[in-house]
């Protein structure tokens, strides 16, 4: 039998956020009646992306340059990039 692990980064985030991720996930935990953590509001929020990606939009839309998902996807692909440029400098790794 195979065990699934399960890795965990961690990502920065500014404080507003982390009080709407907070926001989202007190209203699932309402709606589900069992603690939601952060993996999983960021998840459904995926999820909400692909259903409906106009709802998403709206929620990421105050992002500075963001026109469409794939762009958000691209934004964020390119600062991941970046992160990890500056730990291997500051690092090593």
């Amino acid at each position: 039998m195979n065990k699934v692990y399960k890795m965990s980064e961690t990502i920065r985030v500014s404080t507003r956020t982390k009080e709407a991720l907070l926001r989202i996930a007190a209203k699932l935990q309402g709606e589900t009646g069992r603690h939601v953590d952060y993996d999983e509001t960021i998840n459904h929020l995926l999820k909400l992306e692909n259903k409906n990606p106009d709802a998403f939009m709206k929620f990421v839309g105050s992002a500075k340059g963001v026109k469409s998902a794939d762009s958000l996807l691209n934004a964020l692909a390119k600062e991941r990039t970046l992160d990890e440029l500056k730990a291997k400098r500051k690092y090593g790794v």
